[in-house]
Parts: C-alpha cells; sequence; structure tokens
C-alpha cells in the first residue's frame, strides 16, 4: 500500500473539519485503499457524506471521545494507564519527529500518527510495529464498535483490512505487546 493510502485512512479518523464531506467525496475516487478496505472506505462515505458538519462533529465525539472502549490511543487499548503505555507515548513521540511529522493536539499513540508513521516506516519495521501495536489496538477498537451501525466501523475495519493486504505474513492471532521487549522497533 502507499503512503496517500495511509493518509487517506488517518484523515478519515481526524476531527472533522468544515470541508470534510467534500474530501471524502473525492477520496473515494482515488482507490488508494486495496479491495476489501476500498469497500469499507465506501460505505463510511455513503453513511457520512449527507451529514452536516455539525452531526459528523458529533457522531465523531460520540464515538471516539465520549466512549473510552473505542478511544483512537492505541496505548491505552494495549496497556491502560501503567508505565508501559508512557513508554509507548515516548518511544512514538520520538519516531514523530524522526519522520518529520509534526505534533498535534493528539498524543502520540493516536491511530493517526500510528497510521503515518506506517506510511514513512521501513517494510521491516513498520511490519513489526503493525504487529505489536496497530494491529492489536485496532482489533480492540473493532470489537467495541461492531453491531452498533456506526459508520467509523468502516474506517477502522477499512484501516485493519488495509494494513493485513499491506503486511499479510503478520500471524492470524497477534499477541498484546510488553513494552519495554516488544517495543524494541521504536527505539
Amino acid at each position: 500500500m502507499d503512503r496517500e493510502a495511509y493518509e487517506v485512512l488517518a484523515a478519515l479518523l481526524t476531527y472533522p473539519a468544515d470541508d470534510q464531506g467534500r474530501e471524502m467525496e473525492s477520496m473515494v475516487n482515488l482507490r488508494r485503499l486495496p479491495g476489501a478496505a476500498a469497500a469499507e472506505h465506501a460505505a463510511f462515505v455513503a453513511k457520512t457524506v449527507p451529514l452536516s458538519l455539525h452531526d459528523r462533529q458529533e457522531l465523531y465525539i460520540q464515538t471516539f471521545d465520549l466512549n473510552p472502549v473505542c478511544a483512537l490511543e492505541m496505548g491505552w487499548h494495549l496497556f491502560g494507564e501503567n508505565y508501559d503505555r508512557g513508554l509507548l507515548l515516548v518511544k512514538m513521540r520520538q519516531q514523530l519527529r524522526m519522520y518529520g511529522l509534526p505534533e498535534t493536539t493528539e498524543l502520540p499513540d493516536h491511530l493517526t500518527n500510528g497510521l503515518l508513521l506506517l506510511a514513512r516506516m521501513e517494510r521491516e519495521s513498520g511490519a513489526y510495529f503493525t504487529e505489536a501495536v496497530v494491529l492489536p489496538a485496532l482489533q480492540k477498537m473493532l470489537e467495541a464498535i461492531r453491531g452498533k451501525s456506526n459508520p467509523y466501523e468502516h474506517v477502522l475495519e477499512a484501516a485493519r483490512l488495509a494494513v493485513r493486504e499491506d503486511f499479510p505474513d503478520l500471524p492470524a492471532q497477534l499477541a498484546t505487546p510488553k513494552a519495554e521487549t516488544e517495543l524494541r522497533v521504536l527505539a
């Protein structure tokens, strides 16, 4: 998958901006996402483009900000509020700087940052980061949102499918990482 595909997914997981509806319509035509991920992306676009900006913002807040079981902070899903999450935050901040990604108002372990990092990492580092952090966190987010008729389920599933297709050799079942020993790729 190319860099732009990860950037499309990251953009869909940011707080809706004034022109995001038009952006989503144009992004669906980019066809940057592979197969099933593109279908999930199209389903999200179809359900959210008709919404007003206020309604899209409210949906985002209700889905991710007021619902801790579906928060977009990967470290929270993997480690809770303990030392290991703090270590992940520090290492991800270092990686964001190393790859020239600007700091935002989101914490470093926000899924959007993870996707933007994947877009820039070498293949081996990206595979390891995906296996240790991105996919296990995405799985927990999906478990929290699945079956609730929330359009953001489509974006999370598109991200999961796209990352899986990009790294097909990863095991089907992923273990939750232990930050001190398994996040060496973020050193």
